[in-house]
């Protein structure tokens, strides 16, 4: 259950690359508290890094690294058999990227949310975790660590003393072990958006989360992420927007509620 009745809404942003275009992240960009930026390995490329920092910091959105497996093909959706040395080093060399944009803009970076399936692997693997968790903590251990709630990344960011923020899933479907269930299984992905946004309404609300087997599971939820890449994810998110308010629910980003400068 979420007691401080404030929310973060995050979104994966910066996914265009070359001459591929994404729609719809200038619209979303009002609409949400935070944004994962993609850093070129998932999707992404230097100019859209920079744009997308740059919309960013003109809505006031917090920043986020959204480093992923270097699987542009696959959309970095594809499990890869990686060390967690080899974690370390694809989140440092993300993050730092990003952080350059940003410091060249004169921001600064608020976290890190790992993309796709380096997110699940490591929500799952405590070692691959930690290697994620130790990379952000060496590059700038003020950040914080976005992780599926309940999740071996919480868990890694707690051990070794990186702020952490529970994340939950408005267009995904949960097992009864609080997981969410995967793509490439019939109903991973919620597509009627009322369900979706009663989904988001209970977990902030009540602290619990229906499973596909109609299990009541807990969970905590500090920040919730729309994609941006569907075809109506401005949709979605405008009225998750408007539905959040009309229920009192404060928007902000995790830890920036009195903190205008993100």
């Amino acid at each position: 259950m979420n007691t401080s009745n404030t929310l973060d809404i995050n979104c994966d942003l910066g996914e265009s690359y070359g001459v591929y275009r994404t729609l719809s992240d200038e619209a979303i960009l009002p609409l949400i508290t935070s944004a994962n930026i993609a850093c070129g390995f998932h999707a992404g490329d230097p100019a859209t890094m920079r744009l997308t920092v740059e919309g960013a910091m003109e809505n006031g959105v917090a920043i986020g690294a959204h480093p992923g497996l270097p699987d542009l093909q696959g959309f970095g959706r594809r499990r890869m058999e990686i060390t967690p040395q080899e974690a370390y080093d694809i989140v440092v060399y993300q993050v730092g990227a990003l952080d350059a944009f940003v410091r060249a803009s004169g921001g600064r970076m608020h976290h890190v949310k790992p993309h796709g399936a380096l997110y699940n692997m490591a929500a799952e693997d405590s070692k691959l975790a930690d290697g994620i968790a130790e990379a952000i903590y060496q590059v700038q251990p003020d950040l914080y660590l976005y992780g599926l709630a309940g999740s071996e990344l919480i868990q890694s960011a707690t051990r070794i003393g990186l702020r952490s923020v529970s994340e939950v899933f408005a267009d995904r479907t949960y097992g009864a072990d609080g997981k969410l269930t995967p793509r490439s299984q019939a109903g991973a992905v919620i597509e009627e958006s009322g369900q979706a946004i009663a989904q988001v309404l209970q977990m902030v609300r009540d602290g619990v989360v229906i499973s596909v087997d109609g299990t009541l599971v807990p969970i905590k939820a500090e920040t919730v992420c729309i994609h941006g890449d569907g075809a109506n994810a401005l949709a979605f998110a405008q009225e998750l927007h408007r539905v959040l308010e009309l229920e009192g629910i404060h928007l902000s980003a995790f830890g920036l509620q009195d903190d205008d400068n993100r």
